[in-house]
């Protein structure tokens, strides 16, 4: 039966254009929206990084908490007997063959590795070269951009086979040279962009530097007629908003003529904000007709009011007699229908309520606005915006757009970050440090770093290393998949080491390596992954499982696909899908020494699978697609390891 949480319909947020703060279980989700200036000529997935734990950390309230804890002890279990088993068969609790396997060359891998982290410093001064202006960043900043990434990959790839390295050292080289790769792309990406609004901000403010000189009293003069016609625009407002208000009577009526808006369109065309849309000209307010600028402005005055106060919004159906069934008013508080209410119900429902947005002659609501004898524009934009000259403000305004672009939204509360001040070498190496491949001004950071924190990661790593190592040493490879070896006990022999190898490794990544450096770096978001274990189809996994690569991939790939090279939707999926395959398929051509392409072809695999898995039938059915989904991937790397390794 379900409960009544399953029972409720999902909370609807509407997102303001100022950005809205949105409460959640797991605490406050800062949601803004991206609005790139005019001269922003990229489409950019807009990632906002907010302070937060990782799941399995804020579990502490999770009904199945105890599970965790069962599944840790069973696994300890798992190991003791292991140890005693092998004791009793070598007279050693533990084998160390597979230690010498990854341990081999572990100097050379060391400082090959410290080489190519080291590398990626030449990001900071090529940014400063297209800073200053020697390199542009489209087209010739791109081309060297992407020259010194392949450079970087192809070396990095042929130092693993020139060394001849063991499978562990060259997938642990290959990932980290990808890793080092996509950080160094998300860098140089955004900064190049940022250069290039820039460099467009500082053309259009020497421009507007000689359109202002140019004119009678210079620049304060200008200054002057801004502020001027700023607060004129002010005092129209004002007027308007008095005239919204008060014509009708005490009616309060929005009688829609013939032709207009219907009460259920009005009702449902409201911007983002939840503000109504402009009322159409010509509506009738009372007996009299107002322009619908001028009312929709009044209106959204009241509505920025009512905001502020704390109250909401709502559109009601008011019928009015039975030859006006298409007047509305707008009330404050829960709509209600009154098709079913009697006439003297319909008598007193169209008169004037406190709580009515057009107040009675005996009540008045809200206080009449005030207009600031020296209205001024916020401190962080243009002073020149609102220009009575259409050029001048114009430019002003854009001017402030790229500003507001080129500056952080100051998270942390200690002042914004501005382009070009972030492009230092001790800004990249702290953006080296925290975990994520998605470059940004700024970042929401903790207010100290807890070195208990740090000590219980690195003992978790230890341990769980271990229980990985033994799994690894007495599961996995004496099971290692032969030709003359059937298929089924092939998949049936590693089916559940490789799933709880899977498991280990996963926690080692994300829950103790990501979380340590986030401590290390003072770096406040840790959702390095979601519920992926609750997973009904592939693509809900491929978000999920590694939040890091999937906002890399969501804004540098998908994104840019379409941005850049006009890519519709699905062909920017599709793209998406086709290079993180290849990847895949790279680091296990490196790993294994073969081109067997089975790796590719599982998971370009998954595109018919997740449009299959749309289907409403199967996309109701949770816990079918869940069991499809373990199922899956239970089968999958056992499958993986017989087809590289047999054949």
């Amino acid at each position: 039966m379900p409960s009544k949480t399953d029972a409720q319909e999902p909370t609807k947020h509407v997102v303001s254009k100022k950005g809205s703060a949105i409460e959640t279980s797991s605490g406050t989700l800062h949601v803004q929206p991206y609005r790139p200036s005019k001269d922003s000529k990229q489409l950019l997935a807009k990632l906002t990084f907010v302070p937060r734990p990782s799941a399995l950390e804020s579990s502490g309230h999770d009904a199945f908490r105890g599970f965790y804890s069962l599944f840790w002890i069973s696994v300890g279990i798992l190991m003791i007997r292991t140890y005693v088993t092998s004791f009793d068969q070598t007279g050693y609790p533990l084998s160390l063959s597979f230690a010498a396997l990854f341990s081999k060359d572990a100097l050379t891998l060391a400082l090959s590795d410290g080489v190519l982290v080291a590398s990626t410093g030449l990001a900071v001064p090529f940014v400063k070269l297209m800073v200053d202006g020697y390199i542009p960043y489209t087209p010739v900043g791109t081309a060297i951009q992407h020259l010194y990434q392949g450079l970087m990959l192809g070396v990095a790839v042929k130092w693993t086979f020139d060394r001849r390295w063991e499978w562990v050292q060259s997938g642990f080289f290959t990932l980290h040279a990808l890793v080092m790769l996509m950080k160094v792309h998300s860098y140089v990406s955004i900064n190049g962009r940022f250069s290039q609004l820039f460099h467009k901000k500082q053309e259009q403010t020497k421009r507007l530097e000689a359109l202002v000189n140019a004119l009678p009293g210079g620049r304060s003069k200008a200054e002057i007629d801004a502020r001027d016609a700023r607060k004129l625009k002010e005092m129209e407002s004002t007027a308007a908003m008095s005239t919204a208000t008060t014509l009708g009577g005490d009616e309060k009526l929005l009688q829609v003529p013939s032709g207009a808006a219907t009460p259920q369109s009005v009702h449902s065309d409201t911007t983002p904000a939840g503000t109504p849309r402009p009322i159409p000209n010509g509506i009738h307010v009372g007996t009299e007709t107002v322009d619908g600028d001028l009312a929709a402005l009044g209106l959204r005055n009241r509505l920025a009011q009512m905001a502020a106060a704390g109250g909401g919004t709502q559109i009601a159906t008011v019928p009015v007699g039975d030859s006006t069934p298409g007047s509305f008013r707008l009330d404050r508080g829960t709509s209600s229908s009154s098709s079913s209410a009697t006439p003297a119900e319909r008598t007193s429902k169209s008169q004037p309520t406190e709580g009515s947005y057009f107040p009675s002659s005996k009540t008045t609501d809200f206080p009449p606005q005030t207009v600031d004898s020296n209205p001024a524009v916020p401190s962080e934009h243009h002073p020149l915006i609102g220009h009575p000259d259409s050029t001048i403000s114009t430019l002003a305004q854009s001017i402030s757009d790229i500003d507001d672009e080129l500056t952080s939204t100051g998270v942390n509360g200690k002042g914004r970050v501005r382009f070009p001040e972030n492009v230092t070498l001790w800004n990249f190496c702290d953006y080296q440090l925290i975990p994520t491949l998605v470059y940004e001004l700024e970042y929401p950071r903790t207010d100290k770093v807890r070195i208990s924190y740090v000590f219980e990661k690195t003992v978790a790593f230890v341990g769980t290393f271990t229980l990985l190592y033994t799994i690894t040493e007495h599961y996995i490879i004496p099971m290692t998949p032969t030709p003359d070896q059937p298929f089924l006990r092939s998949m049936l022999d590693l089916a559940l080491p490789f799933m709880l190898s899977y498991l280990l490794l996963f926690y080692i990544i994300f829950e103790c390596i990501c979380n340590g450096f986030a401590e290390i770096s003072r770096f406040a978001d840790r959702q390095f992954y979601e519920d992926w274990w609750n997973s009904t189809s592939w693509d809900e996994f491929a978000r999920k499982w590694n939040k890091p690569v999937h906002s890399f991939l969501l804004r540098h790939v998908y994104a840019s696909s379409i941005s850049d090279y006009k890519f519709s939707k699905p062909s920017a999926a599709l793209i998406t899908f086709l290079l993180s395959a290849l990847l895949h398929e790279l680091v296990m051509a490196i790993v294994t020494k073969k081109i067997r392409m089975y790796l590719f072809v599982m998971q370009m695999a998954q595109v018919p699978l997740i449009a299959l898995g749309r289907i409403p039938v199967i996309r109701r059915n949770k816990i079918l697609g869940n069991v499809v989904f373990w199922f899956g991937l239970m089968t999958g790397f056992p499958l993986l390891c017989v087809a590289y390794c047999a054949y």
